[in-house]
């Protein structure tokens, strides 16, 4: 869409009654803002719906005209969406600085030879010619309330400092990294926090980078706090246009929003994508209001984020132990030989063969996981010879989910894996081993969590987990020494007793 600046306002092409000279709205150096007019009757419905937002035209189901009046009345603005300075681009919307990642195509809309970001295309295309709105007008009303947490739970004494420390920096707004051990029972954590947070008419976002946990984790918050409005956005949710006190969401989601939170949660912040995703970070930060508090949740810290713990850089609580108040299990070293070069004759190393025989033997379910897809269509069927039921899965499986609930059932004895189920799934009683553990996609951080899958409930607290290697590395020594640390650290504070 065109643009044009008559008598110190943006006008829309559509809306001029004259001829006046026009441009892409990030071609026009400076946008006007319109002082607001208190008199103004305004729409709540827009209101309630752009309020801590930063929407396309096409998102918002108001007419052009009614939307300039609310610009010319000062209850909301017109950003670029694209910005254009000394030649350098930048996608406001998400960040994007990255030339490779614009693109350009002859647009309709504006007649001319459009640049548009591919970065957030997924959220609907941001071009040069394209305005975000958001609302400047008085926000939503939010009530302070009366306590909302209906949980009859207990925590444990890690989870109940940890719960006290995250209270503290959301009253506070601070910053806090809950580091805590896989199986902790982080989300517990949360309720006294986000209890805090609605009391005192906070909003509240809990965000992770993954669709799936989003679907799990909302009938959990919805049972914790069954007369608060929740809203539970991914991909296709019909509750996109909810503005309410406590929202679920996917990270990509947050690309939306501007200025929305007091409090956001962001759960499993060393998961792909929004670990390695400079968008993602950027749409949880522009997310946050300029006062608000930020905790970040995860069993496995980046290297980086571990050293500013220890030196005091960074505020920081730890769960250095599952409520059950057994150690975690520490994963045994086995040297396994050139693995990949018997493979290509259809042969496994004996010792694999006889880690996965013992458990089928004593019917025992695993999990091993697999660095590659292929590698794993080929170990298949030599496993298959072994036990008929013996499954695979892989992020790209449509049966993905059936299989995940077989092997909940007890239906398949052994699941061969990608990462892809290195965190988000609990089955009650199994080993693990990893093949091939000197993979370079087996980080640190993943390592851990494959780990973290065993002994994760109190009815079969213990277990085993192998890593098969040919040569150790750097991330399977830390792996390890991060779950040593941790098991240390609980039995100083009296949190095991195993």
């Amino acid at each position: 869409m065109r643009f044009a600046i008559v008598h110190s306002k943006l006008l829309p092409i559509k809306l001029l009654s004259s001829p006046e000279k026009t441009s892409p709205i990030s071609f026009i150096e400076h946008i006007p803002i319109q002082p607001t007019n208190p008199n103004y009757p305004y729409n709540k419905d827009l209101q309630q719906q752009l309020a801590g937002k930063q929407l396309l035209l096409e998102n918002l189901p108001f007419p052009l005209e009614e939307l300039q009046e609310h610009y010319e009345s000062g209850y909301l603005v017109y950003r670029k969406g694209i910005s254009l300075e000394k030649n350098k681009r930048s996608c406001i919307r998400c960040g994007n600085n990255d030339k490779h990642f614009f693109g350009h195509f002859p647009c309709a809309r504006c007649g001319e030879e459009c640049q548009y970001c591919r970065k957030c295309i997924m959220m609907g295309r941001v071009s040069t010619c394209t305005p975000l709105l958001s609302w400047t007008g008085p926000l939503p009303q939010a009530d302070a309330n009366s306590p909302q947490l209906s949980w009859n739970g207990s925590l444990s004494d890690g989870q109940r400092t940890a719960a006290e420390r995250v209270v503290q920096a959301i009253t506070e707004n601070k910053e806090l990294l809950v580091w805590a051990v896989c199986g902790a029972g982080k989300t517990e954590v949360l309720f006294q926090g986000i209890d805090a947070a609605l009391i005192s008419g906070k909003k509240v976002c809990l965000a992770t980078p993954r669709t799936d946990v989003v679907l799990e984790l909302t009938p959990r918050l919805k049972n914790a706090f069954p007369n608060i409005q929740m809203a539970s956005l991914y991909g296709g949710s019909e509750d996109r246009h909810l503005n309410a006190p406590l929202t679920i969401t996917t990270t990509h989601q947050l690309l939306r929003f501007y200025h929305a939170f007091d409090t956001v949660i962001l759960d499993e912040v060393d998961a792909f994508p929004y670990s390695v995703e400079e968008t993602l970070q950027y749409a949880v930060r522009q997310a946050r209001k300029q006062a608000s508090s930020m905790i970040c949740l995860t069993a496995t810290p980046n290297e980086k984020w571990q050293k500013e713990c220890l030196q005091g850089k960074k505020d920081f609580v730890t769960i250095p132990a599952r409520y059950h108040r057994h150690p975690l299990p520490v994963p045994q070293f086995q040297w396994c030989g050139n693995w990949e070069k018997g493979l290509k004759k259809n042969k496994l190393p004996p010792i694999i063969l006889q880690w996965i025989k013992k458990r089928l033997d004593a019917n025992k379910q695993c999990l091993l996981f697999i660095p590659k897809i292929d590698k794993m269509e080929k170990i298949l069927p030599l496993l298959q010879s072994l036990h008929p039921k013996i499954k695979s899965v892989h992020a790209e499986d449509p049966n993905r989910k059936e299989k995940v609930m077989a092997m909940r059932n007890k239906e398949i004895p052994m699941l061969l894996t990608t990462t892809i189920l290195e965190r988000g799934v609990t089955f009650a009683n199994i080993d693990v081993a990893v093949l091939g553990a000197e993979d370079r996609i087996f980080t640190e951080s993943a390592l851990v969590q494959m780990a973290g899958r065993v002994g994760r409930s109190a009815q079969a607290p213990s277990g085993e987990i192998a890593f098969f290697h040919y040569g150790k590395t750097t991330a399977m020594i830390r792996a390890k020494n991060q779950i040593l640390k941790m098991n240390e650290e609980a039995r100083k504070k009296g949190l095991i007793d195993y």
